[in-house]
C-alpha cells in the first residue's frame, strides 16, 4: 500500500469511514487533517459500534497510531469525552496510538454559541452548520488569534492569549446584546483539562517526517466532501476549511510528495446536509425512497439528508480539483429495484449547455440538470465483488475523464492496449458497456 489520502467527492456522506477503516487494517499510521467534530462516521467492527467524530478510524484497530494534524480544530472536551466513550467498548487510547498536533487549534465555549447565534439570526440566509463553533474556529485561526494545544502548556501565555480572543469575541456580543464571557473561568475550565489533552501533543510534522523515514504506510483521513471546500465547493454554502485532497500536506505538515494516490470516495447518487444549491435534488418518491433504503441520516447530527441523482458534472469537476486518482463507488445497491436510472451529464444554464458547475451562486441555483436515462437492472448488487456476478444485463456506467475510459475500454475487451490512445474522448462521455 502507497500512501493515500481520502476525500469524499461529492457533498460528504460518501461511506468514507467504511472505506477508510478498511484501508487502515494495511496502514500503519491513520492522519486525520482538517475538519473537526462536525464530521463523523460510524463503524461496525466485530459487532460492535462506534461512533467516531474527532478520532480518526485507525483508533479502534490494533498496533496502529492516530493523528490528529494541526489542520483539525478540536473542542477538547468532546475529544475527552469521544476517548471515554470508545475506551468504555475496550479500544485502548493511550499517547502510545494517539498524537494530537501542538498546533491543532482549540475549539471553545464562545465559539459554538456565535456558531448558533448566526445560524439563527441569518433565517432564510442560514448555512447549516452544526452549530458546534467549527467557521469560529477556523476564523480566529486565520485572525491569530486562536487559543491553541500548545498554548496549555503555559498559564502565563494562556492567559495572555485567552485576553486577546475575548477582546474580539467579547465586543461582538456586546454588541449583540450577549453576555460577555470571563476569562478566569475559562481559564481554570482549561487548565483543569490540559494535562489530559498534553499528554497527546507532538510536533505532528517530526513524527510525520519519522515514518516516513521508516517507509511507514500512512493513510490520510478528510471529513466532509470536495464541493464543501470552502474555495471549491458551493460557496458560501461550505465548511471552513480545504478538503480537497492536496489539504492532507499542510493540515498535517508534510509535502505533497508524501501523498503518492488519492482516493475518492463516491455515492452512486448524491445526497446533501443543510443548505445551499443540489442540481440533480428530487423532491418526489423517487427521493424519498433513496434516503430510506440508503439510511441518509447524519452521524453527528441525525438531520435527514436531501437525496438526488447522480450528478456526473459535479464528480469530474472534483477529480479534476482534488487530483483523484481512483474512486470508490459505494452504495450502488440502493438503485438496484429502480425502473429508470437518471445521470446527469451536462448543466443548461440560461439556454447553454456548460459541463461545470458555475462559481456564482446565483448560476448555481439556475442550471437545470441534463440526463442520461438508462434501464435498471432490477437485481441486487449486495454483496458482489466480481464483475462476472453483476446483472445478467452487464450493464456498468462509467462517466469521468478520458483516462479511465480508455481503462476500462480495454478491461472490457472494448479496445486494444495498442490502439486505445488513438482515439479522443471528450470529457464527460458516458460510456455503457
Amino acid at each position: 500500500m502507497k500512501n493515500v489520502a481520502v476525500v469524499g467527492s461529492q457533498w460528504g456522506d460518501e461511506g468514507k469511514g467504511k472505506i477508510v477503516d478498511w484501508l487502515s487494517s494495511e496502514a500503519d499510521i491513520v492522519v486525520r487533517f482538517q475538519g473537526g467534530h462536525n464530521a463523523g462516521h460510524t463503524l461496525v467492527i466485530e459487532g460492535i459500534t462506534y461512533k467516531l467524530r474527532l478520532l480518526p478510524s485507525g483508533i479502534v484497530r490494533k498496533d496502529k497510531i492516530s493523528i490528529i494534524g494541526n489542520g483539525v480544530v478540536v473542542d477538547p472536551w468532546a475529544l475527552l469525552d469521544e476517548i471515554d466513550e470508545i475506551k468504555s467498548k475496550g479500544v485502548k487510547v493511550s499517547p502510545e496510538n494517539l498524537i494530537i498536533s501542538e498546533s491543532a487549534n482549540l475549539i471553545l465555549p464562545f465559539h459554538k454559541e456565535m456558531d448558533e447565534i448566526r445560524e439563527d439570526a441569518a433565517g432564510n440566509a442560514k448555512i447549516g452548520t452544526t452549530r458546534r463553533g467549527i467557521g469560529p474556529a477556523y476564523e480566529d485561526k486565520v485572525g491569530r488569534r486562536s487559543i491553541r494545544v500548545m498554548d496549555l502548556v503555559s498559564e502565563e501565555n494562556l492567559d495572555h492569549r485567552l485576553e486577546t480572543v475575548l477582546l474580539h469575541h467579547n465586543a461582538i456580543r456586546k454588541g449583540l446584546g450577549k453576555k460577555v464571557f470571563k476569562k478566569d473561568k475559562l481559564k481554570k475550565d482549561l487548565l483543569k483539562i490540559a494535562p489530559e489533552i498534553l499528554k497527546y501533543s507532538k510536533p505532528v510534522w517530526k513524527k510525520i517526517d519519522e515514518f516516513k523515514s521508516q517507509n511507514k504506510k500512512i493513510l490520510f483521513e478528510g471529513a466532509q466532501g470536495v464541493l464543501l471546500d470552502v474555495d471549491h465547493g458551493t460557496y458560501p454554502f461550505v465548511t471552513s476549511s480545504n478538503t480537497v485532497a492536496s489539504s492532507a500536506a499542510t493540515g498535517s505538515g508534510c509535502g505533497p510528495n508524501s501523498i503518492n494516490y488519492v482516493l475518492g470516495i463516491t455515492k452512486a447518487y448524491t445526497t446533501r446536509v443543510g443548505e445551499g444549491p443540489f442540481p440533480t435534488e428530487l423532491k418526489d418518491k423517487i427521493g424519498e425512497e433513496l434516503g430510506t433504503k440508503g439510511k441518509e441520516f447524519g452521524t453527528v447530527t441525525s438531520r435527514k439528508r436531501r437525496c438526488g441523482w447522480f450528478d456526473g458534472v459535479l464528480v469530474r469537476q472534483t477529480i479534476k480539483v482534488s487530483g483523484i486518482d481512483g474512486i470508490a463507488l459505494t452504495k450502488l445497491d440502493v438503485l438496484d429495484e429502480l425502473d429508470k436510472i437518471k445521470m446527469c451529464v451536462e448543466y443548461d444554464l440560461d439556454g447553454k449547455k456548460i459541463d461545470y458547475l458555475p462559481a456564482a451562486v446565483e448560476d448555481q441555483i439556475k442550471i437545470k440538470p441534463i440526463y442520461k436515462i438508462f434501464d435498471g437492472w432490477k437485481s441486487s448488487t449486495n454483496g458482489i465483488k466480481d464483475i462476472d456476478d453483476l446483472p445478467d444485463n452487464g450493464n456498468i456506467l462509467v462517466v469521468s475523464h478520458g483516462n479511465t475510459i480508455r481503462a476500462i475500454s480495454v478491461l472490457f475487451g472494448i479496445n486494444t492496449v495498442d490502439n486505445v490512445n488513438s482515439f479522443e474522448i471528450k470529457v464527460g462521455t458516458v460510456l455503457k458497456v
